[in-house]
């Protein structure tokens, strides 16, 4: 990992972008604050800004504590339930639009 003055950066933003995409820590006399990411493509920025987000930890961290806690479902039957719902969103969106259309 690279450590770079805010001045530094300024002066040699691209480079730091294009360099091997490593993350720099910016200092300002000294002191660590913040953090330059090369970021590759779209789904990279979401994940990042997710990975920062309080709700989504919060909605994780539940999650993590209903597995532990012994009340998850297996891949399978969670990917089984996800198709039955998005095949009774389909329905649900057909017939809306039948209904448009007899108008």
């Amino acid at each position: 990992m690279k450590i770079a003055s805010v001045a530094a950066v300024k002066a040699r933003l691209d480079d730091y972008l294009r360099a091997d995409a490593s993350p720099v820590v910016v200092t300002r006399n000294g002191k660590r604050v913040g953090v330059l990411l090369a970021l590759e493509d779209e789904e990279e920025i979401e994940r990042l800004a997710l990975s920062y987000s309080p709700k989504f930890r919060a909605i994780i961290d539940g999650a993590q504590r209903s597995i532990d806690a012994g009340k998850g479902i297996p891949a399978e039957e969670f990917w089984r339930r996800m198709k039955e719902k998005n095949r009774s969103q389909e329905k649900v969106a057909k017939r809306k639009r039948a209904r448009t259309q007899r108008r």
